[in-house]
């Protein structure tokens, strides 16, 4: 199911030997890939490709990456942890909040106006993964990358410019955070995974999005809304991702393979794959700017009064948190601290 082994493990010595020597060893392992995005959108292109060809390449074709878009391989966004744990995807790559409440610790960067850089936040996390999570929430996955994307901002029908504005309007949230702060703002959350914002946005189920700029681009979002609302300083909000492998198909590799998998795998990937999400940020942003799309831009001073509004969600995130049996106040402030010492 996740470990394929090729007749090469049934072959003779000396014709292994011979193989071996020809540099023509066949490839032993296919891990199957699966995530919710078309393979031509961003993060298909520029962070999941570029891993699996590295680690198909250092392997020396002996590990080969079949890449499964817009859930190929069956099931909803929500599902992939569990597709992940339970082997019908070898290496699946998530929105953490598809699954509310069951990660805790991964929302401490999801809270609204704590995150101003992707790599420092992508850092920060990968450090926060290794101490908190990984014997814990992460416990029946392989870890192989926690990141976050760029600053996310509102995409509307019609101009946001203050949270006056908000009010009746019908938006996405992606994440729990994100929903309870378009309920403090006045704005009616609508939950629902990023590939159907498309078609909501069209058929005018709701009145907008909130998503970062680098996913307008795969889903059109420039073409189908003419105002965005963009914040200086630290972002409205961000999501957590992870690229996640299951356990069995990763303990089942033999050490040089393992190896490999953990050569591309950890900070610096994480850290990498936050900030090239990030960089996509600008070109996507273009598009709106060439379409002669409105964009509004908050500055740092006047999101004081969106701040005051958010507020709440840090004392009832806390709260959540220690009845969890979890320090949430400790978690931010070292998600500040590790965010703060990160010097790229």
């Amino acid at each position: 199911m996740t470990t394929r082994r090729t007749i090469i493990g049934a072959m003779g010595g000396v014709a292994i030997a011979a193989l071996t020597a020809s540099g023509a060893l066949a490839q032993e392992v296919t891990l199957r890939l699966h995530q919710f995005l078309p393979a031509q959108a961003n993060v298909p292109q520029l962070v999941l490709d570029v891993w699996a060809d590295n680690v198909e390449e250092a392997s020396g074709g002996r590990i080969e990456v079949e890449r499964y878009a817009a859930m190929a391989l069956g099931g909803t966004p929500p599902e992939l942890m569990d597709q992940a744990i339970d082997g019908i995807a070898d290496v699946v790559w998530t929105v953490v909040g598809y699954t509310p409440g069951r990660f805790p610790t991964t929302e401490v960067f999801e809270l609204p106006f704590m995150v101003e850089d992707a790599r420092a936040a992508s850092s920060a996390y990968w450090q926060m993964f290794e101490t908190h999570m990984k014997d814990g929430e992460f416990a029946d996955v392989h870890m192989l990358g926690t990141w976050v994307h760029g600053p996310g901002l509102f995409h509307t029908d019609t101009p946001v410019e203050s949270p006056a504005d908000l009010e009746g309007m019908k938006i996405r949230g992606g994440s729990r955070l994100v929903n309870q702060l378009l309920e403090l703002l006045g704005a009616e959350p609508v939950g629902m995974p990023v590939p159907a914002v498309s078609e909501a946005l069209s058929k005018g189920v709701i009145n907008g999005t909130t998503i970062p700029w680098e996913v307008t681009t795969s889903l059109r979002v420039s073409e189908l809304v003419d105002n965005h609302t963009e914040f200086e300083g630290p972002a409205l909000y961000n999501l957590t991702f992870v690229l996640a492998m299951n356990k069995d198909t990763y303990e089942g590799l033999p050490d040089d393979l393992k190896q490999v998998i953990d050569d591309n795998s950890g900070l610096e990937f994480s850290i990498f794959a936050g900030g090239t999400q990030a960089d996509a940020d600008g070109p996507a942003r273009q598009i709106a700017v060439d379409n002669g799309n409105n964009i509004i831009t908050i500055s740092e001073e006047d999101a004081d009064e969106w701040r005051a509004i958010a507020e709440p969600i840090y004392e009832s995130w806390i709260a959540d948190m220690d009845a969890r049996g979890i320090d949430g106040q400790a978690l931010i402030d070292e998600a500040r601290a590790l965010m703060d010492a990160y010097d790229g």
